[in-house]
């Protein structure tokens, strides 16, 4: 394998140590002493190891991570195995489905995705167990916005998936004329027909990575 400087930890280094990033490091030892915090620990940065920054060819940003048990494990709205999928990624799969006849597979399992260079970022990366939102304003999203960049800045086409106004906020981090920015509503069952479901995101990025002689993304996540 070919090193590459172009790592996440190099992009990352003045966060790690900035005052802000020891607060939040700080604010989640207290956390996970004290309650119950998704995802386990060692699970928080599987976006940044599963999809290094130079492997990087779709980024999708969800929100914060799932806050039931045993389902966040660091991708958005990825679960882990053995647990159903969740009515956003149901609807992910709908619209997978009608979009490039993917079969609805039995899990939520995204690893696949990562694997291929699919960042499955979300804005916050911790919750307190049913509590959603329980952790922003507490420094991911600072962290996060960094990340975004750090991606944003790469010299070659990369896609941004943003579901929902907020990922749609963070579309002002993205200035590379490089890049496809595609924006829909969120795949919640809330949102999803005012614009997710006909979006076509999937094959509109496979699309753009072949014209810009990129591997496409394989989506069909298969049965367990």
């Amino acid at each position: 394998m070919s090193t590459n400087i172009n790592t996440w930890k190099d992009k990352l280094m003045s966060e790690y140590n900035s005052p802000y990033y020891s607060e939040l490091r700080n604010f989640l030892t207290e956390e996970y002493n004290t309650k119950i915090i998704y995802p386990p620990a060692n699970d928080i940065y599987n976006a940044l190891k599963y999809t290094p920054l130079n492997n990087v060819k779709v980024v999708i940003l969800g929100q914060d991570p799932y806050h039931e048990p045993n389902q966040a494990h660091g991708l958005s709205f990825s679960v882990l195995p053995g647990n159903p999928a969740p009515p956003s990624l149901v609807n992910i799969y709908k619209e997978l489905k009608e979009d490039c006849g993917c079969y609805i597979p039995n899990n939520g399992y995204l690893k696949k995705w990562a694997d291929q260079g699919v960042l499955l970022l979300n804005t916050v990366l911790t919750v307190r167990a049913h509590q959603a939102f329980s952790h922003a304003n507490h420094g991911w999203e600072k962290f996060t916005d960094a990340i975004i960049k750090a991606v944003n800045d790469e010299d070659r086409p990369i896609v941004f998936l943003l579901w929902g106004k907020p990922s749609q906020k963070k579309e002002i981090l993205l200035n590379n004329p490089k890049h496809l920015v595609l924006k829909a509503a969120h795949p919640s069952p809330f949102s999803a027909y005012n614009g997710f479901f006909g979006c076509k995101h999937f094959s509109k990025t496979n699309e753009f990575l072949k014209q810009n002689n990129c591997r496409e993304i394989d989506w069909q996540i298969e049965n367990i």
